[in-house]
Order: C-alpha cells, then sequence, then structure tokens
C-alpha cells in the first residue's frame, strides 16, 4: 500500500501538466480549485512548486507562466476574472497555502535569484540584517555554491509573485498594456489591502483544523547575532509570539506575521537594488562588528582555513539594475497604501501607561511601517533612478512616486474643510516630525531633480509638466518653512555626541531617558535629524542646502531655462500661425510659401498643436511662479536674469542666433550656444548655400523636368555668355533690365555670409538664364489655369502665350524701374 500512496503526488503532478496543455485556461483552474479541497496537504505538497512557477513564470523568466502583467479585463475578460479569483486571499490559491503552512513544509528558494547586494552578501555568507533571512539560509558545506533560502508556503508564494515583476520582463506584448489596469496590479493592490488593512483587523486565514489555527513561523533564534530594525533584537512578531505555542497563538500575532513577512517581501524584491558599496554603507556599526564575529566562526567551522577577502568581493560588486516603468508604477502603489496604512494608526493615549498595555502588535507596526521598513531602501531607490533614468517623458512615472511618498497628508484620513475659493492646502504642523525624519527625501531629491531638469528640453510639454508637477508640490503653505526649519535643525553644532555613535540612534523608538540631560526639545530633534541623513549618507556626507545660496543659483538656471522655453513656445506658436495663414488653395500639391533656398524651422510643437503650446507655456508660467514663492524670488531678479541671458528677441524682431564667438574660420559656438542648440532654444538658420541651380531636387519639382531644362539652361549659358555679359555691362536700361534678371545676387550674398567659403567670394558669377522654376509643379499648374481660362474666351495657345510674354515684359520693366535700388548685390 505504501508503494502507490507514494506514487499518486507524482501521477498528480504528470497529469496536471498535461492538462496544461490539453485543456482550456478556465477549466484547469476549476479542476485545481476542486484538487486543492479534496486532496490532503500531504498530496498537494509535491505539486505546490510546480503550480507555483506555473502561475508566476520560472525565475530566469523563461516560463511565462499565466502573464499576469499582461492579463487585462479589457481584453481576455473572462481570463482575467478567474485568474484574481484563484489568486485572491480567500480563493483556492491561499486556501492552498494555508493548507500547507497548517503541515509547517519549507520549500527552497534559490539565493542566486535574490536581488544583487543580498546574494553577494549571503554567497559570501554573510547574514543580511533584514530579518526576513534569519533562520532560513542553508550553507553548504562544501562552500558558496547551490544556496537556499528555507521558506514556508506564505513566504515561498509572495517571494514568486513580487519577483515576477523584476524578472519576467520580456514577455510577449500583442496589444498595447496600461500597467494599472493588468491582473499583476490588481493583485498588488488587493494584498495590500488585505494584509495591511486601513480599517480593522486582518482578516484569520481559514483553518482546515477545527478548534486550531494556521501556527505562525518558528521564531528566530537569540543564537542568530544579527538584528532586523537598529537596535532591536527582535521583531515585532517575536516580541508577541516568542513564548506561546503555535497553536494557541495570539490572534493578533498572527496577522502581524503575515502582514510583515509581505511588506519585507515586497521591499526586498522591489527596492532592494543598488551597488554593494551603498548596500554595506546602510549597514549599522554594530551590526558590522558581529559580522566580523560571525566571519571568524564560519572560518573556524572550515578546518580552521583562513577567511578570504569577501568585504573586499563585497565592496567590489556592482549591480546592473534598471527598472521598468511598471516596476516604478507598483512602487508608487505600495507608498501610497503604506502612507495610508501609516496614517490610520489610531490617537495614543493621553496615559503612556495605558498605551503599553492597550496597543495591539498591528497598530504598533502601523507605526514603524515607514522609518523601518521603507524609508532607507526607497531613498537609495529614488537616487538610482534619479541618477540612471533617461531623459525622456517616462520619468514621469518617478516623479509622481516620489511626490507621493513626500506628501503622506493626501493619504490621511482627515478631510480637508470645504471652502468656496479652490485655496491650496497648507502643510499641518503635525508633519514637521515626518519631513524632519526624511529631510533628504526633500532636499537632495530635489536638488537632483533640478540638475535632471536643466539638463531637458522644457518646450516640450511633457518636461513642463513635470516642473510644473515639482514646483506646485513644494509651493503648498508651509511646506518650505517646514523643510528650512529641518535644515536648520541639521546644520545646529553638536553638542555632546560621541564621534561614531551618530548611526547606532537612527531607530525611531528611541527611549527619550537618553535626552533628559539635555538643555531642550529643540536638541532631541536635531539629533533625529542629524541622525537621519548621517544613517542615509554617512558622517562624512557634504549635504547641500536646499535653500542655500549653491542650490539658489540652480534654481535661477532653472528659471532662466524656463523663460528660454517660454520665449521659443512663443517663437514657434508664432510660426506655426504664420504657416497656416499664408497656406494657398494648393496646399494640396504640397506646395508651400517658401522659396528653394527657404530655411528649416520644424519643432516637435508643429506637430503637437496650437493647444499643447498654450498648455507649456501655462505649466512654465505656473512653474515659475512657484519657484518664486518657494525661493522668495522678486520680479526684479527675473528681470535681470532674463537681460543677462538674452531671452527677449532683438531689437529687429528676429531670432537671436546661439551664443558663439568670431574667429578667422567664421563662428564658433561656445558651451552655452551648444547648450541652447541641444535644448531648441536657439538655432541657426539651415539654408541651402550653393548654387541653386544644384540643389537637390524638391518634392514639388519634377524630376525629369528640372534635369531637361538645367541642360537646356547650360546649352544656352555656354552659347551666348559672351552676349550676356555685354549687355548686363551697359549702364543704360537695357543693361539694367538685363542686370536684373540674368544676375543671381542672392548666391552672392549667401556665399558671403557663409564662414566656410570666405575663398570662393572672388569667384566669377557672370549672368546666366535659369529655366528651373518651370519645373515647379505650382508654376505647371498656373500656367495650366490660365490656358484653361484663356480658352473661355476663345484665345488659342499662341495668343496666350504671347499675352504671358508681354505681361511679363511689363512686370519685368516695372521692377528695373522701382526696386532694383534695393537689390542685395549693390550693398
Amino acid at each position: 500500500m505504501a508503494g502507490p500512496h507514494l506514487q499518486q503526488p507524482s501521477y498528480l503532478l504528470a497529469t496536471l501538466k498535461a492538462d496544461c496543455v490539453n485543456k482550456p485556461f478556465v477549466q484547469r483552474c476549476h479542476d485545481l480549485e476542486t484538487i486543492i479541497e479534496e486532496l490532503p496537504a500531504k498530496e498537494l505538497h509535491s505539486i505546490f512548486p510546480w503550480l507555483v512557477e506555473n502561475i508566476f513564470g520560472s525565475l530566469d523568466g523563461i516560463i511565462v507562466g499565466w502573464n499576469l502583467r499582461c492579463l487585462q479585463g479589457r481584453t481576455n475578460p473572462t481570463e482575467y476574472s478567474v485568474a484574481l479569483d484563484f489568486l485572491d486571499p480567500s480563493g483556492p490559491m491561499m486556501k492552498l497555502v494555508y493548507k500547507l503552512q497548517a503541515e509547517e513544509y519549507r520549500y527552497d528558494f534559490p539565493v542566486s535569484y535574490l536581488p544583487g547586494p543580498v546574494k553577494a552578501s549571503i554567497q559570501e555568507q554573510v547574514l543580511p540584517e533584514c530579518s526576513l533571512y534569519h533562520n532560513k539560509v542553508q550553507f553548504p558545506s562544501s562552500g558558496g555554491f547551490g544556496l537556499n533560502l528555507a521558506l514556508n508556503p506564505f513566504e515561498y508564494y509572495m517571494f514568486y509573485f513580487a519577483i515576477s515583476l523584476i524578472t519576467q520582463k520580456n514577455s510577449p506584448v500583442t496589444h498595447h498594456i496600461s500597467p494599472s489596469n493588468s491582473a499583476y496590479f490588481i493583485l498588488v493592490d488587493t494584498y495590500l489591502k488585505c494584509f495591511l488593512p486601513t480599517e480593522g483587523t486582518v482578516l484569520p486565514p481559514p483553518s482546515s483544523n477545527p478548534g486550531g489555527a494556521i501556527p505562525s513561523p518558528t521564531p528566530r533564534s537569540p543564537a542568530v547575532p544579527f538584528t532586523s530594525y537598529g537596535m532591536h533584537h527582535t521583531s515585532l512578531l517575536k516580541r508577541h509570539v516568542a513564548h506561546q505555542p503555535s497553536v494557541n497563538a495570539d490572534p493578533a500575532s498572527q496577522e502581524i506575521w503575515r502582514s510583515e513577512t509581505l511588506l519585507q517581501i515586497f521591499v526586498e524584491m522591489w527596492l532592494h537594488h543598488y551597488s554593494l558599496e551603498m548596500y554595506q554603507k546602510m549597514q549599522s556599526p554594530h551590526v558590522k562588528l558581529e559580522f566580523l564575529h560571525y566571519r571568524l566562526s564560519i572560518s573556524s567551522k572550515h578546518h580552521g582555513s583562513p577567511a578570504q577577502s569577501s568585504y573586499q568581493a563585497l565592496h567590489a560588486y556592482q549591480e546592473s539594475f534598471k527598472p521598468t516603468e511598471e516596476h516604478v508604477l507598483v512602487v508608487r502603489l505600495l507608498v501610497k497604501h503604506l502612507h495610508a496604512f501609516s496614517n490610520s494608526l489610531k490617537p495614543e493615549p493621553l496615559s503612556p501607561s495605558a498605551h503599553s498595555h492597550t496597543a495591539s502588535p498591528l497598530e504598533e507596526f502601523k507605526r514603524a511601517v515607514i522609518p523601518r521598513f521603507v524609508q532607507e531602501k526607497l531613498y537609495i531607490f529614488l537616487q538610482h533612478c534619479f541618477g540612471h533614468w533617461p531623459l525622456d517623458a517616462s520619468f514621469r512615472a518617478v516623479l509622481e512616486m516620489w511626490l507621493s511618498y513626500l506628501q503622506p497628508w493626501r493619504y490621511a484620513p482627515e478631510k480637508p474643510p470645504q471652502s468656496a475659493e479652490p485655496l491650496p492646502r497648507s502643510v499641518s504642523e503635525k508633519w514637521a516630525t515626518f519631513i524632519q525624519e526624511n529631510l533628504l527625501m526633500y532636499t537632495k531629491l530635489f536638488v537632483g531633480f533640478l540638475n535632471r531638469a536643466l539638463r531637458t528640453d522644457l518646450v516640450s510639454p511633457k518636461n513642463a509638466l513635470m516642473v510644473f508637477r515639482v514646483a506646485k508640490v513644494f509651493a503648498q503653505p508651509n511646506l518650505a518653512e517646514m523643510i528650512l526649519k529641518g535644515e536648520q535643525l541639521f546644520l545646529e553644532p553638536e553638542l555632546v555626541i560621541p564621534h561614531r555613535q551618530h548611526r547606532l540612534f537612527m531607530a525611531p523608538t528611541l527611549s527619550g531617558s537618553f535626552f533628559s540631560s539635555w538643555p531642550s526639545t529643540i536638541t532631541d530633534a536635531s539629533f533625529k535629524v542629524k541622525s537621519h541623513v548621517y544613517s542615509l549618507e554617512g558622517q562624512d556626507c557634504q549635504y547641500k542646502q536646499m535653500f542655500g545660496a549653491e542650490v539658489r543659483n540652480l534654481v535661477l538656471k532653472l528659471a532662466q531655462l524656463i523663460c528660454q522655453a517660454q520665449q521659443t513656445a512663443k517663437s514657434i506658436s508664432d510660426h506655426s500661425a504664420e504657416t497656416m495663414a499664408s497656406q494657398s488653395f494648393f496646399s494640396w500639391f504640397r506646395f508651400t510659401p517658401s522659396d528653394m533656398n527657404g530655411s528649416y524651422t520644424g519643432n516637435d510643437l508643429d506637430e503637437i498643436g496650437q493647444d499643447s503650446i498654450k498648455k507649456t507655456d501655462e505649466y512654465l508660467e505656473k512653474a515659475l511662479e512657484y519657484l518664486c514663492q518657494i525661493f522668495k524670488l522678486n520680479e526684479a531678479q527675473l528681470t535681470q536674469m532674463m537681460m543677462k541671458c538674452g531671452t527677449a528677441p532683438d531689437e529687429n524682431g528676429k531670432k537671436q542666433l546661439p551664443d558663439s564667438i568670431e574667429s578667422e574660420d567664421g563662428l564658433i559656438l561656445t558651451p552655452l550656444g551648444r547648450y541652447q542648440i541641444i535644448n531648441g532654444l536657439r538655432r541657426f538658420e539651415v539654408q541651402y548655400r550653393g548654387d541653386a541651380e544644384l540643389q537637390p531636387i524638391r518634392s514639388y519639382e519634377n524630376a525629369a523636368l528640372v534635369r531637361l531644362l538645367f541642360r537646356v539652361s547650360s546649352a544656352l549659358n555656354t552659347r551666348f555668355a559672351d552676349q550676356m555679359d555685354v549687355l548686363c555691362s551697359r549702364e543704360d536700361f537695357v543693361g539694367r533690365l538685363c542686370r536684373y534678371h540674368l544676375t543671381n545676387p542672392s548666391l552672392i550674398q549667401n556665399i558671403r555670409y557663409s564662414p566656410m567659403v570666405r575663398d570662393r567670394t572672388s569667384q566669377n558669377w557672370g549672368p546666366r538664364i535659369s529655366l528651373r522654376f518651370l519645373a515647379s509643379y505650382r508654376t505647371l499648374v498656373s500656367l495650366l489655369m490660365i490656358y484653361f481660362i484663356a480658352s473661355w474666351f476663345h484665345i488659342g495657345p499662341v495668343g496666350c502665350t504671347f499675352i504671358i510674354l508681354i505681361g511679363y515684359f511689363l512686370y519685368a520693366v516695372i521692377m528695373t524701374f522701382f526696386f532694383e535700388g534695393w537689390k542685395p548685390h549693390e550693398h
């Protein structure tokens, strides 16, 4: 009887694999639901790893799985609904997780697929500081290869769910995907609302044992020398269930271990990506000290062999990580929910003793969720994005995630008072502590954004919108003042802080007795701000004040670019309006009012339209107004700055050329001129400077006629060159008439203005005949219409041709009498 029973799980697994090929998706999910309900945990244990991989895809990204990131209700409504129901917190898959959790099964997760810093640390036999990895790493006796984490079913499921956002990057896409409408995005939101509720408590897991509860994970052993949260040597979970039997565990503790595990996995998988040097920098000193003891103990276990220079190997490691826009959107969803979760904390009782006895584990978790779990890693993640994200409009996703973190008051339960006028909401003083404890999020990242904005084309509506969004957020009433207060607290001189203790006291729940001898609460606040800055940047950091002179100069440069961009957008708008007004009836023949020597004045705004140009101007105008409010810039400063950089048009109303200097070889661009060209602020007029007869054939010309007429013109010019020279050299009316029509003074002028052909200005460009204008479709259609209209009046082709020649002769005489004195070649 034992043999068949042992073979049943493998038969079940083979059947399920065959169903993946032979049965439709909906039927497979229905069969899985039946199997999960009917079979015991012992038989489901063997199919669980395969099922998780089949849903979320393989860790190497080869197996796509259900492709939840591309599954949307708009394109696949049936599969979308079935997948969400199956993976719901109360659905069949989670029932399977809890059923296996009750039997305390463990599943191996390869360390090689963890985020780079953690993977390198564990492979070098250094236990990470995060408690998620404690008592789970299985070190092989032969070396640092084949390492695994022994995870319980809930952890294993969530590890795969979270990491699929990173590994499944090359999924096949046959249509446009909206990340915020995908099944994966909806599941993230559902799991956050279930395990990190803003109202009430976490729903208890369904129990398959009557009268029992799903056991929480085994508490971490005190022998492990590493800790999770700064000075605390126990997690929130351990403090509440360490000495309780797992079967009779407090329900409050049950909700804590799932909430804490879910958040830690999401943060570790989505935010823990940066260079290992930064990872070591974030470790607190007491962890580094215990790391030394740990390395010595590991070294003594391996036959007394000396430890290799793993610390150098750790520092030499550098992870290549490029987050996607979808990744950033999911992180923003996490940030917004954590703000709502943290803000749902009940008001603290007036009596401290009452708080210590009545505060539930979930309430304590809400209080610590952002400073202990998210702040450090999100700061490094944002720094990485600010420094490595392309300078294009896709940065909007990173920007909105950053702005969401900076505004926790937007997710507070209280509603702003309704008023008749939509006045900007003032930031309450109760958020001063949050701003001070996240000072670098406001100041250093703002400087990082300034540096990005100075390198982008602000004429683009999407880039202008990003500058407007940041300026609007920082211009909220009372916010700039609180940031300035935080900077002043950081810059206060240190009193009695020992040299190397600034990183030891970085936890947000410090005892007040340590500060009882300090002169004021301001010093306490100053110490917390210093602890925040030093814990993220190190004691040797060079802090750049947001309201200091250096950053103020950057803001002035940005204001200068905003003014230049406004002027450029206005010029483009005016040019577009003129072009539209000058379009003729023949525009459908692609005729343009410009001549063959016309310049290119295109810009991306030409294709966007006048509405977008107006939006750009509005965004830039409001952004400049907000920057003036934040940094107290007055109108005189802006006027002086605009005059200095010359953003206004010149006296003749013409656009200025890029900044350049004269040299023997012509104009040479300065660095400012290169910047102006790259960002589209100014440009040279791009014109054809050569012989008009030899320029490329245009789209509005007939190629065969151009070549034919060029041969005819060349033959006439060769045959009658001497006669035309004699006629044009005469001083009477005939000479003036010939000079007006047989010479090309514009060519001489173009060559004179060209900086690279000074030695060619002496070349003899004599009188000549040019018939190329007859190859223009515009000319041909005009002649055909004239002949057609003449036929109405019974005028034949010969008579019509004679009338055209007489008319042109009269036109030539008039032009010779009145306009020859204005010809450019005589100046």
